[in-house]
């Protein structure tokens, strides 16, 4: 039963990319707003094929160039946010080499940053910044690896500069931070144990981890999104990855102490921000 329902949800993505492919490659070469839109339909479609269930809590962000800063628990981080808004991501080089993702994450137009050069961090903050300079929303990672879904690990503030880089000529930046939070699959809560069904890091296999999930679908989740920070010029880029990092933290353990969320009637429905607050 696993294998048929990947065989078929493997089948409906790449249906879903071939129609929308033409559409991104074109708003790509023109800097078409549309250039964020489209990843973004595609994320909603792929989660309702994956039986993702997302709940909104708070209001993200709107109206200008916004950075998230966001705890990592997973590949499916992705869909997870992308699903709920348009945004573009900053990843690690090496995803710029892993075969199929690469090309998802290039259409997406993710931000690929190489950590084994200290000089690189500049490169990628003022590719960052100028994205945020046009009004964009870019997803960062600060903790710069997955973790087990539980435990938030300390944020890095060096692409957090990039906000501030933005800045320098008075434009109003907003960075917020997130927490992504797996609560359980098809409205039953998930036990620490049994969190690596979702949580993808360490050395895990990333084939075997993205069929194993998929096959099983119905996993879900809460997105938190937190208080906005207006990021000026003189902003201490330190101490606005210190604060996200600790709100995160509160966050992602407010929705664990929580008793479970009953899960949107079908996958892939998200709930509307001023329902949850």
């Amino acid at each position: 039963m696993r294998t048929v329902r990947l065989a078929l949800v493997v089948a409906g993505l790449v249906l879903l990319t071939l129609v929308l492919l033409p559409v991104q490659l074109v708003a790509i070469r023109r800097r078409a707003p549309l250039a964020a839109r489209v990843p973004h339909w595609w994320h909603r479609v792929a989660a309702r094929l994956v039986g993702l269930r997302v709940r909104v809590e708070g209001v993200p962000a709107r109206g200008g160039p916004v950075l998230l800063l966001s705890n990592h628990v997973s590949w499916l981080d992705i869909v997870t946010l992308s699903a709920v808004m348009p945004v573009s991501f900053v990843a690690k080089a090496e995803v710029n080499g892993w075969p199929v993702v690469k090309w998802l994450a290039r259409l997406q137009r993710t931000v690929f940053v190489d950590r084994t050069r200290r000089s690189a961090a500049g490169d990628s903050a003022g590719r960052i910044a100028e994205r945020l300079h046009r009004g964009e929303a870019i997803v960062l990672f600060p903790e710069g690896t997955t973790g087990d879904g539980y435990e938030v690990l300390p944020f890095r503030s060096a692409l957090v500069g990039a906000a501030r880089d933005a800045a320098a000529d008075g434009a109003a930046i907003t960075v917020q931070p997130v927490a992504v939070v797996y609560r359980g699959f098809h409205g039953l809560p998930m036990s620490r144990a049994e969190m690596p069904r979702v949580a993808w890091y360490g050395g895990m296999d990333l084939a075997s981890h993205l069929g194993r999930l998929v096959g099983d679908g119905g996993a879900d989740a809460v997105v938190a999104f937190g208080r906005p920070v207006a990021f000026g010029a003189g902003a201490d880029r330190k101490r606005i990855a210190a604060e996200a990092e600790r709100e995160v933290r509160t966050m992602v353990r407010a929705v664990r102490a929580r008793r479970p969320i009953p899960a949107p009637p079908a996958a892939g429905v998200l709930l509307n921000p001023a329902e949850t607050r």
